[in-house]
């Protein structure tokens, strides 16, 4: 396996004094729930590219900032290896995994089916009060693409999808699809900053809830399928402005 070596900073990246911090925790936090917050706090920085891929991992830092010994450190850093977010190399270092290519178009196709039989079931139940509560994250989605908050923009359109799991009386099917789609998440944070990006995906959220509020579940469906589709299309090119981001072909 190749070696990482300091990555160049994506177009979307945070200055270097907060990119990469560890919150710290808040209280002498012991044991389990030690660890599971280093884990959660590290996963979401991951996640969300504040760590980007090949960026090196210290653990002597990181029990620094919460206050902990190395153990609760290294028990989350296997966790994180073990879900394919970092990598660690004997006798050399920790570093942050960057994202498998060939991992992506499975992980899409999956949160593509989970999300059409979501939707399809929303149009059959969507109530009044819950479109309009899809149509009131519509311009909530709508404020962070005037303000250029990507991080608002991405935590909104979570909060959508999750929404028409819950209308379709299955929000385990959202559950699923988070579960499948941790390295989609980290290429989809290369591809906001993209030109027009926001107000696209925008427009087809708009589409998919125009679709279940005329209970046309065959139509949110396919435009389910045509929103999510855009991400497998998107790879090359981010793939293509971010070459050391990703491994292989």
């Amino acid at each position: 396996m190749d070696m990482p070596t300091t990555p160049t900073p994506a177009s979307n990246s945070r200055p270097a004094a907060t990119r990469g911090a560890v919150k710290p925790s808040r209280g002498p936090a012991r044991g389990a729930s030690t660890m599971l917050a280093i884990h959660r706090s590290l996963r979401a920085d991951i996640v969300e590219m504040r760590r980007q891929p090949g960026e090196p991992i210290v653990e002597k830092q990181i029990a620094e900032a919460f206050g902990v010994s190395r153990t609760p450190v290294r028990e989350a850093l296997q966790r994180l290896a073990d879900e394919g977010l970092i990598e660690i190399f004997p006798q050399v270092g920790t570093f942050v995994a960057r994202i498998p290519v060939s991992a992506l178009p499975e992980a899409i196709v999956i949160r593509t089916s989970l999300e059409s039989t979501a939707v399809r079931y929303a149009a059959q139940r969507a109530t009044g009060s819950q479109i309009a509560n899809l149509r009131a994250n519509l311009v909530l989605q709508q404020e962070t693409v005037q303000d250029g908050d990507l991080d608002a923009f991405h935590e909104a359109d979570e909060r959508f999808h999750a929404l028409i799991a819950e209308i379709a009386g299955y929000p385990g099917l959202w559950s699923m699809a988070q579960q499948v789609k941790v390295q989609v998440d980290r290429y989809r944070r290369l591809t906001l900053p993209e030109p027009g990006r926001l107000a696209h995906v925008l427009a087809e959220h708009a589409g998919i809830v125009d679709a279940i509020a005329d209970a046309d579940p065959a139509l949110a469906a396919d435009r389910m399928a045509v929103h999510l589709d855009g991400l497998l299309t998107s790879i090359p090119q981010a793939q293509g402005a971010n070459p050391f981001f990703f491994t292989g072909p």
